[in-house]
């Protein structure tokens, strides 16, 4: 996308946030008016606009470009600062901290003869939302999505979506434009400072929308919210490519050398012939079915840049958008992804986001010099079909569900090492088919409740910690689970989403129930309601359970204090994907992927009979535990009608 440039009176009408709705929804793709990153003269980081928040009770840093050589005055809040900018142009100056303000306040910079004025300035909290498109879906395309537009009133409420830059280089900032979307079909305006109102709110990501209404309505203070999310991204693009030379494990040091081998194999040129000759290859095709050739579609003339600026090349997304961010004070920062790490990446897959999203995390809070920055993971949401008792084994192949125990391992990697200022919320639970699940808005409550408990002092009010597992025994036919936390099912039915298996690995749906631990005085079972015990008629010796294990799962096991707080999906086994139910043996003749292709296919073709034996055993069971009765039954039932119709 080449930007279009207009003169300086209309960058400065862009500036100034009152571009027409007409401009903003209609304007041709080829068109776009941009604000560079770094534009001549004075300028400051784009970061630094009206109607911006900035973080409070922390040093405000304020940075941007001038000429060499020049004095910079930043007067803000009563502080005056200067500072002199080198030969590269660059300027910082820092204030001191600041406290919360609802109130609007003007900064100003000046150099020797430029005079910059911004206006509408809040001070609060900043909240930098990262991840795929689950965080990006906006507000507009969600359940109830509508109701929360026409209420979307916040004026002190501010929202900042960064424009998707590529390529591995560190970027200074990033511009002010519209970028085009494939996906939507139109522009979306961003790289500015927005104040929200149903008209900013619905294009908006959902989650952080909710997250920033819950957070500004329990506070009153002004919150920022700074969309930094990317579809169709994985793990490793979000984290700096330099910390991922430093480690030292086999997948991550294979997902580099795949990555470097594609980049130094691509051949712009090469690219290029082979896309002109299957564009004349299409024409002739097209001409041979007598179908018209769009006046659109012409021959490819531009050389790509291929694999270097892929936006999934490791590091990739941090240093084109988490990099042009960097040193900015903010609040916290919430994360929602995982779908492209589940693309049937099997073990190793999952081994590698194990290892690279604590990492990331790490890494980001270094970028935003806060080593304790608050950090919320939201656990990969649900697709594809229901998980039912029908084809219960057959839904646990897939990668989606070793991708959200890696999340969940991540949480509690910090969470055990005392880090107070990690969070995480599941989503598993808020069940569709479609990879974008439309339920957002309650997922946004959830990872609020965490900040709100945990960041701004409601502790007493709100609970947002999922159950955790405190102990497993393994016991003569059956597994007790010891919880830290009353729980219950959310439906108030039967407990559901629990498999158990033996040593065989061989994995049945479990009863759960809980654990009778003596009489009361009316001799009736006292139960303890923290801890579970898992059953199947069909494993005679459970060494392992797994819980929520389906990538659109079977699960109802809540917090039993009125809150929505699910278990987390979880497993007590350690075996590979690869390795259930059985591990197959291998092929000298088949690539490591065509294997994993066809142990998958011989797994799911096994899991699916081993759900059918289950049905018919069931099915069985029902019938002796209800045959004689039936009969005994029916058979009065018959005799009782013909004698009153006798009597007729």
């Amino acid at each position: 996308m080449k930007p279009f440039r207009f003169v300086t009176t209309i960058l400065s009408f862009l500036a100034a946030n009152v571009l027409a709705e007409d401009i903003k929804r209609e304007m041709p793709k080829e068109n776009v008016v941009e604000i560079p990153a770094i534009s001549d003269g004075l300028c400051v980081h784009n970061l630094f606009q009206s109607n911006m928040v900035i973080q409070r009770d922390k040093p405000v840093t304020i940075w941007g470009w001038a000429m060499p050589n020049d004095t910079i005055t930043v007067s803000f809040a009563g502080q005056n600062e200067t500072a002199t900018t080198g030969d590269n142009r660059g300027w910082k100056v820092t204030l001191a901290p600041l406290p919360a303000n609802n109130e609007a306040q003007t900064l100003i910079v000046k150099s020797a003869n430029s005079t910059i004025t911004l206006e509408n300035i809040l001070i609060g909290d900043v909240w930098i939302l990262g991840g795929q498109s689950n965080m990006e879906h906006p507000l507009s395309r969600v359940e109830s999505g509508s109701l929360e537009i026409v209420s979307a009133h916040f004026s002190n409420i501010r929202i900042l979506t960064v424009p998707a830059q590529n390529g591995p280089d560190i970027k200074p900032g990033f511009p002010r434009l519209h970028e085009w979307s494939g996906w939507f079909g139109r522009h979306f305006r961003k790289g500015d400072w927005d104040i929200c109102s149903p008209e900013i709110a619905r294009e908006l990501s959902a989650i952080g929308y909710v997250f920033a209404r819950r957070l500004h309505m329990a506070t009153q203070i002004p919150i920022g919210v700074i969309d930094a999310s990317r579809g169709g991204t994985t793990v490793e693009t979000w984290t700096p490519d330099t910390i991922l030379r430093t480690m030292e494990t086999d997948v991550v040091k294979a997902k580099l050398a795949e990555w470097d081998e594609k980049v130094a194999a691509f051949n712009p040129q090469e690219d290029l012939e082979n896309r002109i000759a299957n564009h004349h290859r299409w024409v002739e095709n097209m001409q041979k079915q007598g179908r018209e050739i769009p006046k659109d579609r012409t021959v490819p003339t531009d050389l790509r840049p291929g694999p270097a600026m892929d936006q999934n090349r490791p590091g990739n997304c941090y240093a084109s958008m988490i990099a042009p961010l960097a040193g900015f004070a903010v609040k916290g920062a919430i994360f929602h992804q995982g779908y492209n790490n589940a693309l049937g990446s099997g073990s190793a897959g999952a081994a590698m986001y194990r290892e690279i999203f604590p990492k990331m995390i790490t890494a980001w809070r270094i970028a935003f010099n806060n080593p304790e920055m608050p950090f919320g993971i939201i656990s990969l949401c649900t697709a594809g079909a229901p998980q039912t008792r029908d084809n219960y084994l057959e839904a646990m192949m897939n990668d989606g569900m070793a991708i959200r125990e890696a999340q969940y391992q991540t949480f509690l990697e910090f969470y055990k090492a005392k880090d107070q200022h990690i969070g995480f919320a599941s989503s598993y639970d808020k069940r569709r088919s479609w990879y974008h699940p439309q339920m957002k808005l309650p997922v946004g409550e959830r990872i609020a409740k965490w900040a709100l408990a945990t960041q701004y002092g409601f502790e007493r009010d709100i609970k947002w910690k999922p159950p955790m597992l405190t102990d497993m025994k393994v016991e003569s036919g059956r597994l007790v689970l010891h919880l830290d936390s009353h729980v219950r099912a959310a439906n108030d039915g039967a407990i559901e989403g629990f498999a158990i298996a033996g040593e065989d690995r061989r994995f049945q749906p479990a009863n759960a129930d809980y654990l009778e631990i003596g009489k009361d005085n009316k001799n009736r079972p006292k139960l303890d309601r923290r801890a579970l015990v898992l059953t199947s008629p069909l494993v005679s010796n459970p060494v392992h359970f797994r819980y929520a294990w389906g990538r659109n799962p079977m699960g109802n096991l809540h917090v039993a204090d009125h809150n929505d707080i699910p278990f987390a999906t979880q497993r007590s086994d350690s075996w590979k994907i690869e390795e259930v139910p059985v591990a197959f043996p291998g092929d000298d003749k088949l690539s490591a992927k065509d294997l994993a292709r066809r142990h998958r296919n011989e797994a799911k073709k096994l899991l699916r009979l081993d759900d059918i034996g289950r049905r018919l055993a069931e099915a069985q069971a029902f019938i002796d535990a209800h045959q004689a009765s039936y009969e005994t039954e029916r058979e009065k039932w018959e005799a009782k009608f013909n004698a009153g119709k006798s009597k007729q």
